[in-house]
Formats: structure tokens, sequence, C-alpha cells
């Protein structure tokens, strides 16, 4: 019948209603005190919830070159001053009031390795820790309702069976016989070194108890080492030749979907001391080592679980009830985690490297749950927190997934030396703070009448005194209401003294009193026949009744059933559309950004646009006004260079017509010297004018003559010497570069630069004042004249600020020196000079005729020919 009951796959059935109200992980600060004065400290306290780190001398600073300061804040912190009174005030005590109360609970420290986390966790003499004032606030609070021991028995498979009171008493027998075989003397002595924990005057105790309920308490204690599993209250058989390693454990879960170490030992303890005796006895067979950093270092994560069973009394609060479902277990694990560290600072070698490596491992995937368990409450995403990749983390699981309060105690060193890592330790602190685990549901209540176990103890008492007061029995099971009654409704018996043996009135009214005695009794046994046989009919309608009525409730049960799996079905549609929504709203954000920016970047577009459009039509303006410019400049230069060419075939023409006319003159010359030659006695012919031919100017308008010498003009004559301006003479400024080597000649030929600087050797200075360059440059001859050259440039401007010399021309004219030797025809070589040859030396066409040929002043297409004919003395 139970079978056929029993469903088929009971951990939906069991599994626990899921809530939507979430607390946040409880983060509190503890700062150590430094170990001397003259440390340097890098941590202050400056609130009640806020502290602020300073980088120390000599650390690595920020790229403006100062310190960075920052601060983390918590939900609480305790200075270097605070007691473990204090403390266990804030962090431990809530979580034992929940315990009673039926809730699970977690409390671990974290920090660097020598921050206090063991000395938080346990404390020392007369300054007890966390640990040991949980267990005497636990004895304190369910001291007087502890059941007896073996009532509650663990299943070995993370629950609780309740036992009746004969099968406990013999359980107890055999092991109290057992340890007894085994240790002669089973009480031990106290350690001296967890003596006196804690004081009087400083033990708590919880209100809310329920009295209603039978309590026992159950420890276990294990150690996580190298990510295996070990039981530190395991007593293994002592091998001496061949000791055997102790046997790591395995994690499984239980009917409730929650983790528990399979095969760990569970003692149940009566008091706070034989509680922590215990713990005391684990701690000892725990790793630790001896390292640079603390002298005894813990070198794994020490897991201390506290259980509590408990479970309601029957309707008179007078025993146990015998169900299992009835059995309420709460946990409360209490976990000392190894310290992060270094290998560097701690100095570690071989095994002590492996052990860093393992604890370093382990936190890191803590902290990697804690981050996607973050990632997901806020951004609504459905990530796997890898619970799995370490043993701590895979073992409370549970408490992150909702199956109780979890609290975290970070311990901070303010040394120097710790900076680095304690930043770490505190960014990992403060991720923490954000991640939210659901709160824990209330115990079912039971349906029963509150207060049966007072009430049950203050009649059991009352029956003893007045059965003691009658000098009945004193068992607590007698129904004292009933032989009241009995004993008031039977008749009173006469006096029973007999006073002279030949009394015939006594004993005949005993008799009688008996007699009647015996029928009222009678008659009560007829009336209880007749009562029970009414009860028992009431008893059996009352079965019928409840029969059906058991019949209707499990109907109803069964469509609350049906209800409760529509309402499981509804709430985890709910929670996958809550799920999607949030998603959806994630998405919405990051579209909504992404849309801003990309609005952004079209408005930014849209003006670079509108800017290159209006760039584009200036630039089309001013291309039309180019183009309109360049037309104008091309018809300029069209009609510039149309003028310049009829300028250049008219100088051509001339220049031509010069050559001719020269051409002739010497012609005529040649024949005049020839006709004097041949007729020596004939006189000397008049000197023939030489007619004015028009120039190029004269034609184009202004009076301009150019004449020349008559060959005939004795050299005695005198000729005004005409200076002559030079052509490069104009508006612009000059720079006029002469050497001073340079000679004056003081002739025709010298040229005249007006509105220039004369320098002997230019300078940037001069260069920038001016326009225009000219640079003159004598040399002789081979023919023994002066050669002047004048080279002439543009002065211009660089990019860089400097000037620059551009040559575009230059000039050469030549004049004979007053000291070379006059230039006399081979014919009349070493002969005595004659008159007439001195005439003719004057006559010869090479010393009476001179042209300069030069630029002219403003030209820049080409160069145009002057012919200046003049008469040149005779030397005497």
């Amino acid at each position: 019948m139970n079978r056929h009951i029993k469903p088929k796959t009971p951990r939906r059935h069991q599994k626990k209603p899921s809530n939507t109200q979430k607390d946040p992980v409880g983060v509190y600060c503890r700062v150590r005190p430094l170990g001397a004065e003259d440390q340097e400290c890098c941590i202050e306290a400056i609130s009640s919830s806020t502290i602020q780190l300073h980088a120390p001398e000599g650390f690595k600073v920020n790229r403006n070159g100062e310190f960075k300061e920052t601060q983390y804040s918590f939900k609480k912190v305790f200075g270097v001053s605070v007691s473990q009174k204090e403390l266990f005030e804030y962090v431990a005590k809530p979580l034992v009031e929940d315990l009673i109360g039926g809730k699970n609970g977690l409390l671990f420290t974290y920090g660097v390795t020598g921050s206090g986390k063991t000395f938080t966790m346990t404390g020392s003499p007369g300054l007890g820790g966390l640990l040991p004032r949980s267990l005497d606030m636990i004895f304190n609070s369910i001291g007087p309702y502890q059941a007896k021991r073996y009532v509650f028995k663990s299943d070995d498979k993370n629950g609780m069976e309740v036992q009746t009171e004969v099968d406990a008493l013999l359980e107890r027998q055999k092991r109290d016989h057992s340890l007894n075989a085994a240790k002669p003397t089973s009480r031990q002595k106290t350690d001296p070194e967890i003596a006196d924990m804690i004081s009087g005057e400083e033990s708590y105790k919880a209100e809310a108890v329920d009295e209603d309920c039978a309590y026992s308490v159950f420890v276990s204690y294990i150690e996580i080492y190298n990510n295996y599993i070990y039981d530190l209250l395991e007593d293994s058989a002592e091998d001496l030749i061949k000791p055997k390693p102790p046997q790591s454990k395995l994690l499984r879960e239980d009917f409730n979907h929650n983790m528990y170490v399979a095969g760990c030992l569970e003692l149940e303890v009566r008091s706070a001391e034989e509680a922590f005796q215990v713990f005391w006895k684990g701690q000892k067979r725990r790793k630790v080592a001896n390292t640079r950093l603390n002298r005894e270092s813990s070198r794994s994560h020490s897991v201390f679980i506290i259980k509590l069973a408990q479970a309601p009394l029957d309707a008179d609060g007078d025993n146990i009830l015998q169900d299992k479902n009835q059995v309420t277990l709460s946990q409360l694990c209490l976990v000392d985690l190894a310290g992060s560290e270094r290998t560097m600072r701690t100095g570690a070698e071989g095994t002590r490297i492996r052990e860093a490596g393992n604890i370093n491992q382990s936190l890191l995937t803590l902290r990697t749950c804690i981050e996607v368990l973050r990632e997901n409450q806020l951004c609504g995403t459905n990530k796997m927190v890898p619970y799995r990749d370490s043993k701590v983390t895979h073992l409370f699981k549970n408490y992150f997934d909702g199956e109780g309060k979890v609290k975290m105690v970070v311990c901070v060193n303010p040394k120097a030396g710790d900076y680095e890592e304690t930043l770490l330790v505190m960014r990992f602190a403060e991720m923490t703070q954000e991640v939210e685990v659901a709160r824990p549901i209330d115990r079912p209540i039971y349906g029963f009448t509150p207060g049966r176990r007072n009430r049950n103890v203050a009649f059991k008492e009352e029956l003893s005194r007045r059965l003691l007061e009658r000098g009945g029995p004193t068992d607590a099971h007698t129904d004292l209401s009933s032989v009241l009654a009995v004993v008031a409704a039977l008749p009173p018996l006469p006096a029973c003294v007999l006073s002279d043996p030949h009394d015939d009135i006594t004993l005949p009214r005993l008799i009688d009193a008996l007699q009647q005695r015996q029928q009222l009794r009678q008659d009560m046994v007829l009336q209880f026949s007749h009562a029970a046989g009414i009860m028992k009919t009431l008893l059996h309608d009352w079965d019928n009744s409840r029969a059906s009525k058991d019949k209707f409730i499990h109907e109803q049960n069964g469509k609350l059933l049906e209800k409760d799996r529509i309402i499981e079905s509804n709430r985890a549609e709910i929670e996958r559309l809550e799920k999607k929504a949030k998603t959806q709203e994630h998405k919405i954000d990051i579209l909504q950004k992404t849309t801003k920016v990309y609005e952004d970047d079209k408005r930014s577009l849209q003006q670079e646009l509108e800017t290159r459009e209006q760039r584009l039509t200036r630039e089309q303006v001013e291309k039309r006004r180019m183009e309109q410019r360049m037309q104008g400049a091309v018809s300029d230069t069209q009609h510039k260079w149309e003028k310049e060419c009829v300028r250049r075939v008219n100088a051509m023409q001339l220049e031509m017509q010069n050559k001719l006319w020269v051409k002739d003159e010497k012609l005529k010359q040649l024949k005049a010297i020839v006709t004097e030659t041949k007729t020596p006695g004939r006189p000397e012919p008049p000197p023939r004018q030489t007619p004015v031919r028009p120039s190029r100017e004269d034609k184009r308008g202004p009076e301009r003559t150019k004449r020349s010498a008559s060959p005939s003009l004795p050299s005695s004559t005198p000729v005004r010497p005409l200076h002559r301006r030079s052509r490069s003479a104009g508006a612009e400024k000059w720079v006029d570069h002469k050497p001073t080597s340079n000679m004056d000649l003081g002739t025709i030929m010298q040229p005249v630069i007006p509105n220039a600087i004369q320098v002997s050797a230019p300078n940037e200075k001069t260069l920038a004042k001016c326009d225009r360059y000219v640079l003159t440059h004598q040399e002789v001859a081979s023919d023994g004249e002066i050669q002047t050259q004048l080279i002439k440039g543009e002065v211009i401007k660089t990019r860089s600020g400097g000037q620059a010399v551009q040559f575009t021309d230059f000039e050469t004219l030549r004049q004979e020196l007053a000291t070379a030797p006059s230039r006399k025809r081979k014919s009349s070589e070493g002969a005595a000079p004659t008159n007439k040859e001195s005439d003719g030396s004057w006559t010869d066409v090479e010393n009476r005729c001179a042209v300069g040929v030069e630029m002219r002043v403003g030209s820049s297409l080409g160069p145009g020919y002057t012919h200046n004919a003049i008469t040149k003395r005779r030397k005497p």
C-alpha cells in the first residue's frame, strides 16, 4: 500500500518553492593591527562603512605622477580596536538566530595570508572568535529543550530520522559499552589552549525559540586540501609499520538537491564545551605550514558544519512525533578560507608551491562564480556558473541558489607589503556585495496547539502533588480527575471503632455501608459499560466520518497537488518570461545606445556634408571668379604678346637696318682710306657729315637720335661724355652688389642704378628690403679690355621665412684699359710712325667703331640691341 502511494519521482514534490525576495551578500571588513609601530600603514577607516587605501612609498604611481587613493564601502567596517563580542553581534548572531528558526547560513572569512582570518573565526583563550560564540549561543538557547541522545539519527544521506526512546536507549547503551571498552576513562580533560574561550558576561541567548520542539545538534569538520575533501574527525586505524593516508571524500546531492559530503562523520554534541572540544580535535589535524609571511599558515580551506535537527512534540506535548517529514534540518557553515599568496613573497618551494597554486586556483574559481552570478543578475543573462571547477564552490552552490543567507568577513592587513594583494581582495569584496541571494522561506506550521509542552509539565506536577497528598502512587499516567470523582460519589463510611466485643451495631452498619458501596460500584460499572458502548458507537461513527473526510481530504489534496503543479508551471513560465523580459530590456538598452550612436554619427555626417556642400559652393564660386580672372588675364596677355611681337618685328627690322648702315659706313671708310692711300698729294677732304638715321624711338613718337662720331674728327677734339642710364633702373628697389676689387671706369659704359642699396657683400637683412638683385663682375679679357658683367636676378621669399635670389639675365660690357698698348696694323709694325700711319690708326675700323649691346630696361622677353657709335680719342 505504501509502495503504491509513494510517487515515482519524489524530487519534484520535495523541491522547495522559490522565493522572489532577495538579499545582497553581507560583506564586512576587519582591519588587523600593525605588528610593529614603525611599519607603514596603507589602510585607514574613514567611517563606519568606508575604508581608504593609500599607496605606500616606492609603489608605482599614476600617469600624472600622483599616488592613487581608493575608497571601498562595506556593510560594516571594524577597526583595529573592535572586540570579538562586537564582531559577533553584527555578523554571526543573526545567522545563529536563523539557524534556530530553521534557516541555513554560510559565513566565511577571506583575505591575504596573515590578515587574521583564523583569529577572527577561532579566537584565543579569553577572546573567543565567531565559532565558539556561535556554539555557546546555540546551546544557551536550546539547552532546556534538547532531546535525549540518539533520538535523532543521521541517515547518511544528509537527512535525519526520529527513533523511539527505547531504540535510542538501546543505542546509547551500545555506544557507551563500545566507548568504555575502547577507553576506560571516557571523560576527557579540557585542552588548556581552548579553556575559558568565552566568559559568562559575554554569553547570548536567542529569543525566538519554539518551546514545543525538541532539538539536537550535530557537528562535522572537513578540510579541502589540494582540491580534495578530507574528514578531520575520522579516526583511522593506526598502522605503525605502514601508515595509510587519509581517504578523500566525495560530494553528492541529496533528496532536496543540496550538496553534502558523503561518508563524513557527524557527531551529536550536548554542550558548547563538547562541540568546541570536537572542533579543536580536528583543528590539530588541519594542514598548516611555516612560511615567510605566517608562522602557522593554513594550507587548506576548513569547513565546520553545525546541523540543528528539530521536530515538534505530539498533541500532548510529551513525545516527539515519529514522522521523518516533520523533522526540520538547518545548518550553519563556518568556513576559514586559506589566504591568497604569492610564491615570491612566501619563499615557497616544492610542495608549498603546489599547495599555494591549488589555493589560488580555488579562490580564482570562487571569484569567477561571483562574477558570473553578478552578470546574470545585472544583465539578465543565463550563463552557466562554473561551480564544479572547485570543491569549495561546488559544496556551497546551494547557498548562492537561495538555500540560506551568505555573509563574508574580509580581513585585511594594513602593512605596505600586502598593498597589491589587498587591492585584489577589495575589488573582489566590492563585486561580491552586488550579488543577491534568494531569501530562504519560513518553515511550515504544524497545526498543533502552542504551549503544549508547558501545559504537560504543569499537569504532571499537579498530578504528582495531589497523589502525594492522598498517599497514592505518584505515577504521572494516573487520571486524577476520575479518581477524585469516584471517591466523591461513594457514601461515607461509618465509625469503625469497637469498644465492646458484644457490639452488634457497628459491624452491621459497616456491612451495610460496604454493601451500598458494592451496589454503587456495580451501578457505576453498568453505567461505564453503557457509556463505553455509546462511546464505541460514537467512535465507530467518528471513524466512518473520518474515513469519508480522509477520502475527501485525499481528493482535495490531489486537486491541490494538481493546482500546485499548475502554479509551479505558471511560476516557471513567469520566471522564464521575466528572464526573457530582462534580456529584451537589455537588448533594448543596447539598441537604444546603438541608435543614439548612429544618430550622433548621422548628425555629425550631416553637418560635415553641409559644410562640404558650402565649401563646394564657395569653391565653385571661386572657380568661376578664377575663370573670369584667367580669361581677362589671357586676353591681356594675348594683347600684350601681340604688341610685343609687333615691337620685336620692328626692333629686328631696325637692327637689320643698323647693321646694313654700319656695313655701309665701314665700306665708305675703307673706300676713303684706299682713295687717300693711292693719291698722297691730294689734300685731305673735309669731314663728311654722317647722316642721322632715324631710330626706333623716332618712329614711335618721342625725339631721340643716335649719332656716330665722324671719322675725320681730330683726336684733340673733346668728346662730351654721355652717361647712359642703365636699363636695370626701375620702380623696384635693387641690391647693387659691387665687390671692393671693382674699378670705377668713369665712362658711358659705367652702369648707374638709381634707388639701389650698394653693398660689398649681401646679407639677409638687405635682401629682405629689396625686390631685385644685380652683381657687377669685372675681369680683363685676352685682348686687353675690361669686361664687365652685370648678373641680374629677382629676390623671392622662401617658405621657411628666408630670401633666395633667382637669376634671370646678365649683360656684358667691355672697356679698353688706359695702360693697354694701342692696336696698329701689322704692315706698319717696326717702322717709324708717320703722319699717315697716325691718321690710319684712328681711322682703323676696329678703333673707330664701338658697339654696346645691353638688355633694355623692363624687358623680360628678349634682348634689345642699341648701336652707339662714338669717336674714340687717339692716344698721344
